[in-house]
């Protein structure tokens, strides 16, 4: 009787070896149905290619997995741009590099929420380890789509995750989802718009009605405003097509616009600054890039160091450090003054000693 039992598990064990078993994967763990290219072909045959070497897992082993990872971003604009090159490059800083041993998918949504929601669905369909989401609305639309699948979803550019139901007051994310904040250093840039224009009462925000980032934005500048004797004045639109009669509305009402990082607006930034420039009203960004595109000045945050303080917590995630919902989210800290002066110029401002002599970067052109 043993004899049958020693040869029926030897049998066994040979077509085991032959079928080439090997143990279930663990969850999370990175996807091997073939690499995935960033223009979003699939690898000739679509069979699995060589994985090449990569930075040490977990417990110290060389990690010799290749991953795919999905970025979805909102819209194109400037900021976003920057968190997404910031983000590779956070990646690579942790031994994840493009080209080696990951893939990166990029899509972009052109500001359409039902494209954002579409470009989730895509990259679970092509089985990507990780979602890097940039902007409130693609976070949002990721986090839905991979919430039952339990793939893990990296924001950034997120004004703020609590508002926008993808953490908790106390950081801690709300499932598979984490990522970084860009909240904006409200107060600095309300003390920066006072120093530039003394004599200024009211403020324009323009908002989208649809972006909860913006919302919370919004209340935030309210509250604070009366402490540096301004005045909020707000438009909300729902989408781009509304910016040109809006920003003809508001320049009527105030002495100058606050722009925010608001994904719909910062897409019809050029319209808003022609409209502003008719009045001779000074624009004031949120960050460098606005500054670059014409608006007079910004105590704004980089958005490549941001990007790259998303990747670096992406990594953690790939390489099995830590789970996305182990991980609170993070807030950049800090802002820089940044300044154009053929803007300042052209509406026959002088920019401050003061903010001009600590600036973080100065321009003396605009590039659209």
């Amino acid at each position: 009787m043993k004899n049958k039992l020693f040869a029926a598990l030897a049998l066994g064990a040979a077509v085991c070896s032959l079928a080439g078993c090997s143990p279930a994967a663990k969850p999370g763990a990175p996807s091997e149905t073939g690499t995935i290219a960033r223009d979003g072909g699939q690898s000739e045959s679509g069979a699995e290619m060589d994985h090449g070497a990569g930075s040490s897992s977990a417990d110290g082993e060389p990690d010799n997995r290749h991953y795919t990872v999905g970025i979805g971003q909102f819209a194109v604009h400037g900021s976003l741009d920057n968190c997404r090159e910031g983000f590779i490059q956070g990646l690579s800083e942790e031994g994840l590099v493009e080209g080696e041993n990951i893939t990166i998918l990029y899509e972009n949504a052109n500001a359409d929420g039902a494209a954002s929601s579409q470009i989730a669905a895509n990259f679970l369909s092509n089985k990507t380890d990780l979602i890097c989401a940039i902007a409130t609305p693609m976070a949002q639309s990721a986090y839905s789509a991979a919430r039952k699948s339990g793939l893990p979803v990296i924001y950034t550019a997120v004004t703020d995750p609590v508002a926008a139901e993808l953490a908790h007051a106390d950081k801690t994310p709300v499932g598979e989802v984490t990522g970084t904040s860009d909240k904006l250093p409200v107060t600095e840039q309300l003390a920066m718009i006072r120093e530039v224009l003394p004599d200024a009462e009211k403020i324009g925000i323009m908002y989208s009605t649809s972006e909860v980032n913006s919302l919370s934005a919004i209340e935030e500048y309210k509250a604070a405003a009366a402490e540096y004797g301004f005045e909020i004045v707000e438009s909300g639109v729902s989408s781009t097509a509304e910016v040109p009669l809006a920003a003809d509305q508001l320049v009527e009402k105030v002495d100058c616009i606050n722009n925010l990082t608001d994904n719909t607006v910062v897409s019809a930034l050029q319209v808003v600054l022609d409209a502003a420039g008719k009045k001779g009203i000074p624009v004031f960004g949120s960050e460098i890039e606005q500054v670059k595109a014409g608006c007079l000045a910004s105590v704004g945050l980089d958005y490549v160091e941001l990007g790259k303080q998303t990747g670096r917590m992406a990594a953690k995630v790939l390489k099995g450090e830590a789970k996305a919902s182990e991980l609170s989210f993070e807030i950049i800290e800090g802002g820089s003054f940044y300044g154009n002066t053929k803007v300042a110029g052209q509406l026959g401002i002088t920019l401050p000693e003061s903010l001009v002599s600590g600036a973080a970067d100065m321009f003396d052109d605009i590039t659209p």
